[in-house]
């Protein structure tokens, strides 16, 4: 217990992470988005066919 001074220091601050940036072109921007369009429609669909839950009684 010859090192108690660094024992209880706070840990430096890290730098935050730069975010990556991604240059695509437009048609596959359009691409992505009539996919994430069709996956929304998809889900909406289904979600109707599944049975509304009742609220519960006592």
């Amino acid at each position: 217990m010859s090192d108690t001074t660094n024992t209880f220091k706070k840990a430096p601050k890290r730098k935050p992470a730069k975010g990556k940036s991604v240059s695509v072109s437009p048609e596959m921007r359009q691409a992505y988005a009539d996919l994430i369009r069709e996956r929304a429609e998809k889900q909406e669909v289904y979600g109707r066919h599944l049975p509304q839950d009742e609220p519960r009684r006592r």
